[in-house]
């Protein structure tokens, strides 16, 4: 199988003003994943999230697979080397590049694929697997992307999502830093709500079936203080980095913001160790 790249953009041309607005959405979510610089979270910081995944999911030689928000490839490349035959689909084409190249290095072969969450560009039951590993639960319009998410799977077929949980490290990163946002935009639900097992149960509903939701912790050991923390995602994580710019203007709150976020990463610093805690969710399409 040869690598491409799906680099098509939507339409734009004879749109609803609702159609309108939700590519401006999407194109602003986009901009901002390509943001400072996502893929070294990926491998510096959160590694082990893919394999855990795959592993949960299952997958292996003989399973098509489609990850969804697959970033640079956290799960989809280990997926791969599993021998399944891989669609990493992401809203950021410069994820999707880094990722590329990422597997071409590893000597894996997989397809990259622009697309929205919300608006696959796959065909029902086309899939045997789909998986996210904290990529699905960014899209805005939670029902709409879970619609998505099973629709493209085949009767009998896996899900495994992983998503970081609201009372985990990184759900109360995103409580931190809400005082400071921007407004969301309207219908938009908060994305550690995917770490909510009864949440994830009501988006999915009947349509599957042996659903099994298990909290784990991922142990980061790359930060030596509070501040290290906050400065690695000032520079790396898309969604920080657009609330300090958003708080350009504002040094006073710029400064509240970052003894937040030090104070926030020296809290969950223990002889050198932070546990981020995610939920692990696997189900089969009914």
């Amino acid at each position: 199988m040869t690598q491409t790249q799906n680099t098509q953009t939507p339409n734009t041309q004879s749109l609803s003003t609702t159609d309108a607005d939700d590519v401006a959405l999407k194109a602003k979510h986009a901009a901002m994943w390509a943001m400072g610089d996502y893929p070294s979270v990926a491998t510096e910081v959160i590694a082990a999230t893919g394999p855990a995944l795959v592993a949960a999911a299952g997958i292996g030689p003989g399973d098509h697979v489609l990850d969804i928000g697959a970033g640079s490839g956290n799960a989809a490349i280990p997926a791969a080397r599993a021998g399944a035959d891989v669609v990493a689909s992401d809203l950021t084409p410069e994820l999707l590049e880094t990722g590329r190249q990422a597997a071409q290095a590893a000597g894996v072969a997989l397809r990259w694929e622009v697309a929205d969450a919300e608006r696959l560009p796959y065909a029902g039951g086309e899939f045997d697997v789909a998986i996210s590993c904290v990529g699905i639960m960014f899209a805005p319009h939670h029902q709409q992307a879970a619609d998505e998410l099973v629709r493209v799977v085949r009767p009998g077929g896996r899900i495994g999502l992983l998503s970081w949980t609201p009372a985990g490290f990184i759900g109360r990163m995103f409580t931190t830093m809400k005082p400071y946002a921007p407004p969301p935009p309207p219908g938009a639900s908060p994305a550690p709500l995917w770490g909510d097992e009864a949440h994830v149960r009501g988006l999915l509903g009947d349509r599957v079936t042996d659903l099994v939701a298990e909290k784990r912790l991922l142990t980061v050991d790359t930060f030596a203080d509070g501040a290290a923390f906050r400065d690695f995602f000032k520079r790396t994580y898309g969604p920080t980095i657009a609330v300090y710019r958003f708080l350009a203007d504002h040094p006073d709150r710029v400064a509240e913001l970052d003894a937040a976020l030090a104070a926030l990463g020296d809290e969950a610093l223990v002889n050198g160790e932070m546990e981020w805690e995610y939920l692990l969710v696997t189900a089969r399409r009914g």
